[in-house]
């Protein structure tokens, strides 16, 4: 789900002094104490329920509490701890370095990530130590929670301006709900800063560069840190890449083509299943039947499932159950579609209500409830990022714009978020200015950060690499995907450092 029309700021001089690399490790801005802390590696385990915890302590992992100022340009100001975790090298003859993880969202934790990259990186793997961090007010970090009664403000406008007016209304509500909770900490949450903590963590690590692998908003993340601290990073992998000059509020915005392709394919999978889901026989059967589920959730909420987990879903949330599903074209994924719309065609065909599954059960508790996580941080970072329009009659006109030529996506992500009654952010969007030589991975068919968002970040960074992978609708590639071309094209770099000397173009396995 994780995984968005900027206007124009002025840094205040202070942070506009603190956005360029600190000398010395931060010597010259009064941040060498966070750069030179000695870190106490120890169980990665929290309590007694931690089961994360337990399992990062039997694959050999240490964790850490990092100490960071919550303003960059207060260092003796109030602090927050980001917690990270480390699986060291073991092949210390041939030892590369340090990789920190990003896995996106924004909002993503990724201390419990190094095991599984370490087996994606396969034997180049142990030459690394490999870091996972959890960005600050994410996971383990020191957090925010602001309490939403939903899992995401990802919702879609639905099909009446009726169903728009309650969305301003929900939105408005989750914006105010993040600053009743902590309004002190909301104008501290941004890319930048997360940036500035990874180049902290580089230095309590002893590193004079750092290697950094970045999935989705990660690779926004990323591209900030190169232009940040150019001559800090070795090798930087950026797959699923947003273009920088289109990252804000509206991240989902330009995606419609790509969701709606995505979506026709899945159909035509799920035509040939047809005696298991019962959604049609061709293509445009089953596209028909979706269009038939959407228009009866617009006329009233499907009622589903049964005993404790029971869910009304109108047409805000269907949408969003769709677009979830079609970024992954593998078959347990599009199964799972198959099994969410089977459930709710019965229901639009007015059939009595049958128990869910637990997966599906638990996606609808989530969606319409929330978890039992902290919410609202991957917002807060977007809305302290970039600025969003304030006008709601500016995003009702674009909504119906956009539904003309894209009916069901169009209204889901041109619909009006939180961002839009936010208090606006402390600096400027990051610019890219400095060339980068990292390599960037990409489906032509992602239906979340699409493939013109590699090819632009591409363009801004005339020194990068692209490794293009056709034919998948898949978001998120490298240790992912399974498909080996794309694998041992990043494997590669990371073991030698070289990208390669021209762009490659990989295609999708069968099966």
């Amino acid at each position: 789900m994780s995984l968005a029309l900027a206007t124009c700021f002025t840094a205040s001089p202070a942070m506009a002094a603190a956005s360029e690399a600190p000398a010395k490790d931060g010597s010259a801005t009064g941040l060498d104490r966070y750069y030179q802390q000695h870190l106490g590696w120890g169980s990665c385990v929290k309590g007694p329920a931690d089961t994360t915890g337990g399992d990062l302590d039997r694959a050999g992992v240490r964790c850490a509490d990092v100490t960071v100022p919550l303003d960059y340009t207060d260092p003796l100001g109030r602090t927050i701890t980001v917690s990270i975790s480390r699986l060291k090298a073991t092949d210390t003859r041939h030892r590369i370095g340090s990789i920190l993880l990003n896995n996106g969202g924004p909002g993503g934790p990724s201390v419990e990530s190094p095991p599984g990259v370490r087996k994606a990186m396969k034997d180049v793997g142990a030459r690394y130590d490999i870091i996972g961090f959890d960005p600050r007010f994410v996971g383990r970090s020191t957090p925010l929670d602001c309490g939403w009664p939903v899992g995401t403000s990802w919702l879609s406008a639905g099909t009446s301006r009726a169903g728009f007016d309650r969305q301003v209304v929900l939105q408005k509500s989750l914006a105010d709900k993040c600053r009743a909770a902590d309004s002190s900490v909301l104008p501290h949450i941004s890319t930048r800063n997360t940036a500035r903590d990874m180049d902290v963590i580089r230095g309590a690590l002893g590193e004079r560069k750092v290697s950094y692998l970045g999935y989705s908003y990660g690779t926004y993340l990323g591209t900030v840190y190169t232009q940040m601290f150019p001559g800090r990073y070795d090798r930087v992998v950026l797959d699923g890449a947003i273009s920088p000059n289109r990252y804000g509020p509206q991240l989902l915005k330009g995606s419609e083509r790509e969701n709606e392709k995505a979506l026709s394919d899945w159909a035509a999978w799920a035509a040939e299943r047809h005696d298991a889901y019962g959604l049609g026989r061709t293509r445009a059967e089953v596209l028909a039947t979706v269009d038939r589920v959407v228009a009866a959730s617009a006329r009233g909420p499907l009622t589903v499932g049964a005993g404790a987990d029971v869910f009304r879903i109108d047409d805000s949330q269907v949408p969003v159950l769709l677009f979830s599903s079609v970024g992954d074209d593998t078959d347990p994924t599009r199964a799972f579609l198959g099994e969410q719309l089977s459930v709710l065609n019965m229901a639009a065909q007015g059939a009595a209500p049958t128990t869910l599954s637990p997966k599906f059960a638990a996606t609808l508790r989530y969606l319409l409830h929330g978890g039992d996580e902290p919410s609202g941080v991957q917002h807060a970072i977007i809305c302290g990022d970039v600025a969003a329009p304030r006008d709601p009659r500016r995003y009702w006109r674009d909504i119906e714009r956009n539904r003309a030529a894209h009916p069901l996506f169009g209204p889901l992500t041109s619909n009006i978020g939180p961002c839009a009654f936010w208090d606006r952010p402390r600096e400027e969007p990051t610019q890219v200015r400095r060339d980068g030589r990292v390599l960037i991975v990409a489906a032509t068919g992602d239906p979340r950060t699409t493939y013109k968002g590699s090819l632009e970040l591409h363009k801004l960074l005339p020194s990068s690499r692209l490794v293009t992978l056709e034919g998948a609708n898949r978001h998120a590639l490298f240790g992912r995907y399974g498909n080996t071309c794309v694998d041992d094209e990043v494997n590669r770099y990371l073991a030698t450092g070289k990208l390669p000397t021209k762009d490659q173009t990989c295609v999708k396995q069968a099966g």
